[in-house]
C-alpha cells in the first residue's frame, strides 16, 4: 500500500445479506455478499470480512450500517427499561396525541416502549420558562431508583418537564442516578432532544435508552472481534442521518442509528447521482419485502425530526426521510373479498419466499410474475434452492390470480407488476407532490435487489424523465458507508415570537451548537477535507401547528431577515402571504459536517471486463412481456458494456446483483462511472 493511501471497508447488515465493498485509494475495489447471522449480526459481518481479498489488519476504515436498532424496536427486544419523571406525568408516553394508525379507523392500540409500572414519580416542576417551581426531591430520586433496580431494569430514562428549557433537575437527578446506577446506560430527555413536547421527547427518550445496551454490547464484541483479527483503529457507525459516528460515541445515543440501513443507501444515491450531474433526484431502493423512498433536492437528502418508525413511536431525532411501503420482490399477490387483485402488504420474505426459491413458498409473488413475464433469468435466478419448473409457477399464477379473474396467465402476471407499480408510484407521490415538487423535474434512483426490475415503468407513469442505476445498484447501501461523511445534529427549543427576540441570542445559540459539533468530531479519528456547518430554524405563524424549515445561511444574522425568509418559504410552500400575522421561531437548528476525501466510482466495475463493441456484451435473446404483448428482446451483460454504450429498449440487462429492465421506446447510456441512465418515452 502507498504511503497515505486508505482502505476503507463499508458493511451494510440487511434482513437476508451482509454487503461488503472495500475501497483502496490506490485503485483496487472488491465487494461481496454473505448470508446475514440475524441471532449475531457481528458473525456476518467478520464473515464478509473474511472473504474479502483484503487482510483486515490493512483496513485503515471501517464504516458499519447495522439495523440492530431498527429490528429491536420493531420486534420488541428491548431492555428492561425504567422512567424517572415528574409527578403527575407518568403516563405522558401512553397518552401521546390524538391519531389514529389508519386515517379512517376508529380504533388504534400499541404498547408503550416503558410499561406503566416502571415508570415512577418524584416531585420537581420547571415552568416553561425555564423556572424553578418546585425543587427537586432528591430523596425521591434515590427512592425510585433502587425501586427501578429492584424491579430487574438495566436502563435508566429521566425525563422532566420542561427540561429543554432548564435541564438543571434532569442533571442533577442523573448525577445521583450515577452514583447508584450500576452500569452507564442512563438517558436524559434534554441531552438526546432539546425540543419542546413532553411526549415525542418522552418516547424518543425511552427507545434510546430500550436499545441502548443492546448496541453497545453487539458494538463493543463487534469491536473486540475486529481487533483480535488485526484491525488497528476505531469501528464508524452509520447514523440514520446518513453520517457516521465513532463507535465509542454512538451507543450513548443509540436512538440516531435506527434507519441507518435505508440512509446509506441515501447518501450513496446522493454521492451518486452529484457525480453524474444529477444533483435533483428521487431514490427506490426496493428489496425483498418492502421498498424505501427518500427525495434529494441539490444533493442534499431531506432531513426530518419528526418521524415516527411504527404508529405512536416517533423518534424526534434527525434522520433522512425515507418512507417504506410494502412492496417488494416477495409481496404477495392475492384476490381479495370484493374480487379485486391485491400486491402486499404480506411478504413472502426470505423464507419461504417466492415459489420461485424453491423453498416451499406457495404464493405468488412480484418475482414469480417477473419470473413468467421473461424478465427475470431463471438460469441466474440468485438465493434458489430447489429448481421449480416455469410450468409449476404457471399453474399457481392461473390457479390463484388468472382464473379468479377471468384472465390469462400472461395478463394476470402483467396485472400484478402494474398493481405494484402503481403502489411504489404512489409512495413517489409522497415524498414529492405532498411536498410541493414535481417529479417530472427529478430524476429516479434505483437500486436494492429489485428497483432497476420496475424504475422504467414507475418513471413512465409518473412522467420522470430519467431513470439512474448506479454501477452497483445491489450493495449501493454498503457504498453509503464508504462515502458517508461525520455528522453530528444539534436542535434547540426557543419557542417564542420572533419579534420578542434579540438577534445576539439567537447568534448565541448557533455558536454554541457549532461549538459542541466540533468538539464532537475532534474526539473521533477520522480523516477530514474540510468542516461544514449548517444551520436552520423551524418556524410557524402564531396559532398555527406545521413547522417549516428556514434555512440560515450563517450566525452572523438579524430576526428581521429571519422574519423575511420565513414569508418567503410560506408563500413558497402555500402560496400565501400572512403578513398581519406574528411568526413563531419554535426550533434552532445545527448540522456540523466532516467532509471526507472524494472517491472515484469509476472502477466500481472492473474496466478489464469491458468489451470495445457493445454486440460484444450480448449474451442472449428471449421473449419479454411488456404492455400487454410479448417483444423478442436482447440480454446484455452489465460487466460487459463499454462506456459509450447506448441501448434502444426493449432490453435487459443482467448483472450480479440485480436485473435492469429498459422498455420499449425508451434509451439508455452509459457515463465515466459504468452508471446507466435510461431516458423513459
Amino acid at each position: 500500500m502507498q504511503p497515505g493511501a486508505q482502505i476503507i471497508a463499508g458493511i451494510d447488515v440487511g434482513g437476508t445479506f451482509t454487503d461488503l465493498l472495500v475501497f483502496d485509494t490506490d485503485g483496487g475495489i472488491s465487494f461481496g455478499k454473505t448470508p446475514t447471522t440475524v441471532d449475531n449480526q457481528s458473525f456476518g459481518v467478520m464473515q464478509a470480512l473474511k472473504d474479502s481479498a483484503v487482510k483486515i489488519a490493512d483496513i485503515t476504515t471501517i464504516v458499519h450500517g447495522t439495523t440492530t436498532t431498527t429490528n429491536a424496536v420493531l420486534e420488541r427486544k428491548l431492555a428492561r427499561t425504567g422512567m424517572i419523571t415528574t409527578r403527575g406525568f407518568r403516563d405522558i408516553i401512553e397518552l401521546g396525541r390524538r391519531t389514529r394508525p389508519q386515517p379512517y379507523g376508529m380504533f388504534g392500540e400499541f404498547t408503550p416502549v416503558i410499561p406503566r409500572a416502571l415508570r415512577l414519580e418524584i416531585s420537581e416542576r420547571i415552568d416553561a420558562d425555564g423556572e424553578v417551581l418546585t425543587p427537586l426531591a432528591e430523596g425521591e430520586v434515590r427512592d425510585a431508583i433502587k425501586t427501578l433496580l429492584q424491579q430487574g431494569c438495566e436502563s435508566l430514562v429521566i425525563h422532566f418537564l420542561h427540561a429543554y428549557a432548564n435541564p438543571q433537575h434532569e442533571q442533577h437527578a442523573a448525577e445521583i442516578a450515577a452514583g447508584l446506577w450500576p452500569n452507564k446506560y442512563i438517558t436524559t430527555g434534554h441531552s438526546l432532544l432539546s425540543e419542546y413536547r413532553e411526549y415525542e421527547r418522552g418516547v424518543t427518550a425511552s427507545v434510546n435508552a430500550a436499545v441502548q445496551p443492546i448496541l453497545d454490547n453487539y458494538i463493543d464484541r463487534l469491536q473486540r472481534e475486529l481487533t483480535s483479527a488485526g484491525y488497528q483503529h476505531d469501528l464508524l457507525v452509520m447514523n440514520g442521518n446518513g453520517g457516521m459516528v465513532s463507535a465509542s460515541l454512538v451507543s450513548r445515543e443509540s436512538a440516531k442509528t435506527v434507519m441507518s440501513g435505508p440512509a446509506s443507501g441515501v447518501m450513496a444515491a446522493a454521492y451518486t447521482a452529484k457525480r453524474a450531474g444529477m444533483p435533483d433526484i428521487i431514490t427506490y431502493d426496493m428489496g425483498g419485502t418492502s421498498s424505501d423512498v427518500a427525495l434529494i433536492l441539490n444533493a442534499l437528502p431531506s432531513v426530518s425530526h419528526e418521524l415516527e418508525i411504527e404508529y405512536a413511536m416517533p423518534i424526534h431525532v434527525p434522520m433522512v426521510d425515507v418512507r417504506t411501503i410494502g412492496s417488494g420482490g416477495g409481496s404477495i399477490a392475492s384476490i381479495d373479498d370484493a374480487g379485486l387483485l391485491q400486491v402486499g402488504p404480506h411478504s413472502a420474505g426470505a423464507t419461504p419466499g417466492p415459489i420461485c426459491y424453491g423453498r416451499g413458498g406457495d404464493k405468488v409473488t412480484i418475482s414469480d410474475a417477473n419470473l413468467v413475464l421473461g424478465r427475470l433469468n431463471p438460469e441466474t435466478l440468485f438465493s434458489v434452492d430447489n429448481k421449480i419448473s416455469m410450468d409449476q409457477i404457471r399453474t399457481a399464477i392461473d390457479q390463484q390470480i388468472a382464473q379468479k379473474l377471468s384472465m390469462s396467465v400472461d395478463d394476470a402476471a402483467g396485472a400484478i407488476l402494474t398493481i405494484a407499480n402503481n403502489k411504489m408510484a404512489g409512495a413517489v407521490r409522497m415524498v414529492s407532490i405532498s411536498r410541493g415538487h414535481d417529479p417530472r423535474d427529478f430524476a429516479l434512483f434505483a437500486f436494492g435487489g429489485a428497483g432497476p426490475l420496475h424504475a422504467s415503468a414507475i418513471a413512465r407513469e409518473l412522467g420522470i424523465p430519467k431513470v439512474l442505476v448506479p454501477a452497483r445498484p445491489g450493495i449501493t447501501n454498503a457504498l453509503g458507508c464508504v462515502v458517508a461523511d461525520v455528522r453530528h445534529d444539534f436542535v434547540n427549543t426557543i419557542n417564542r415570537p420572533l419579534d420578542s427576540l434579540a438577534s445576539d441570542q439567537l447568534q448565541q445559540t448557533l455558536n454554541a451548537q457549532n461549538e459542541r459539533g466540533m468538539e464532537l468530531i475532534n474526539a473521533e479519528s477520522v480523516a477530514l477535507e474540510n468542516i461544514e456547518f449548517r444551520h436552520s430554524a423551524d418556524m410557524q405563524f402564531i396559532g398555527q401547528t406545521h413547522l417549516l424549515n428556514v434555512p440560515i445561511s450563517s450566525t452572523d444574522f438579524t430576526c428581521e431577515e429571519l422574519q423575511r425568509n420565513f414569508e418567503s418559504v410560506y408563500l413558497n410552500r402555500f402560496h400565501v402571504e400572512l403578513k398581519e400575522i406574528r411568526a413563531n421561531l419554535v426550533n434552532l437548528n445545527t448540522t456540523v459536517i466532516g467532509v471526507r476525501a472524494e472517491l472515484d466510482l469509476q472502477k466500481l466495475i472492473d474496466p478489464a471486463g469491458r468489451k470495445d463493441k457493445i454486440t460484444d456484451a450480448i449474451k442472449d435473446q428471449r421473449q419479454v412481456w411488456f404492455d400487454g404483448q410479448w417483444h423478442n428482446t436482447v440480454i446484455y451483460q452489465r460487466d460487459s458494456l463499454p462506456l459509450d454504450a447506448i441501448i434502444t429498449g426493449p432490453a435487459i440487462v443482467e448483472q450480479m446483483d440485480t436485473t435492469i429492465v429498459i422498455e420499449p421506446d425508451s434509451t439508455a447510456r452509459s457515463d465515466s462511472d459504468g452508471n446507466l441512465i435510461i431516458e423513459v418515452n
